[in-house]
């Protein structure tokens, strides 16, 4: 399997230019036309991570892939840095279909998309949007509007997050007149930060040799709380959502409920939640055996819906 790191205008505007790493197929010819596959990290996330490893092992299984860089992050260029406007990562995603499809060797009537945490949700927002998008899969999926609104384990009422909605919006006002750009993290800081077994493991993820990477320093700015407190990933997935859908989720993870969430609403008749027994959320990113397992459901979901 070999790979190529590429560089692309995003025909969304604002002069971004998206990074990418494209995975092609053991035994490659241009000459042919393959199905691809859109993989999207999660938020804080770059392609060098969880999904640069699932973009390898589904490469492995013959499919084009594409790992990528979110707009203003990681690689790809674009100011603020960090910016994680949902609306803007979800019109990535249908960025990354328009250069796949200016490409000779990818077959424009069989592509599909997934990802992993927040890149699962939004996976599904562009798949709502993007019929291009032929099948869709996710990894550990998260709405992360419900997240921002309900907590990580949907405890939390909507209305109890109204405190950060007003903070998103009185630092925009005050870094509209001068001040510093206000951030906060999508993972702990420290271990010590952590509220949970799981959140620990965020720390370690991102902050650790384990994951840890310089372009991802896994922070957002504060401004980013007016779309992320009232977004839904899943915004009428019930009517726009018919897509072959494949979720995956660890059964220890308590961010589950965000997978049965999208498989209830979702319209698609050919839909699939698969549970790795003893995972939880972070497990499923790069621990070899919940990841076999993740990929041993999505290989033949892709190929079922994009292959030959």
């Amino acid at each position: 399997m070999s790979q190529q790191k590429v560089s692309f205008e995003n025909k969304n505007g604002q002069g971004i230019t998206m990074s990418a790493v494209i995975n092609f197929p053991e035994n490659f010819d241009k000459e042919q036309k393959y199905p691809a596959i859109v993989i999207t990290h999660p938020g804080g996330g770059v392609k060098e991570q969880t999904a640069g490893l699932y973009a390898k092992r589904l490469a492995e299984a013959g499919f084009i892939t594409i790992a990528y860089d979110a707009s203003y992050q990681g690689e790809s260029t674009g100011e603020p840095r960090q910016l994680e406007n949902p609306y803007i990562r979800v019109e990535d995603i249908s960025a990354i279909i328009d250069y796949l499809t200016t490409l000779p060797y990818v077959d424009k009537e069989r592509i599909g998309a997934m990802g992993i945490c927040a890149g699962g949700g939004y996976t599904a927002n562009a798949a709502i949007n993007d019929h291009r998008i032929k099948a869709v899969g996710a990894v550990s999926a998260v709405n992360i509007g419900a997240m921002f609104r309900n907590g990580w384990d949907g405890s939390q009422k909507s209305e109890d997050a109204f405190p950060a909605l007003m903070a998103g919006a009185a630092t925009r006002t005050a870094e509209a007149n001068g001040a510093e750009m206000a951030m906060f993290p999508l993972a702990p800081t420290t271990k010590e930060e952590a509220p949970d077994k799981e959140m620990e493991e965020a720390w370690e993820y991102y902050r650790t040799p384990r994951a840890q990477c310089s372009t991802a320093p896994s922070m957002a700015p504060v401004r980013c709380f007016t779309q992320l407190v009232t977004y839904d990933a899943y915004n009428m997935a019930d009517i726009f959502l018919t897509q072959p859908l494949q979720l995956v989720a660890g059964s220890l993870a308590g961010s589950k409920w965000y997978s049965e969430d999208l498989y209830n609403r979702a319209a698609s008749t050919d839909k699939n939640l698969h549970i790795v027994e003893g995972a939880n959320h972070m497990e499923m990113y790069d621990i070899p055996q919940y990841v076999d397992e993740a990929v041993s459901v999505l290989v033949p979901f892709f190929k079922k819906n994009i292959g030959k």
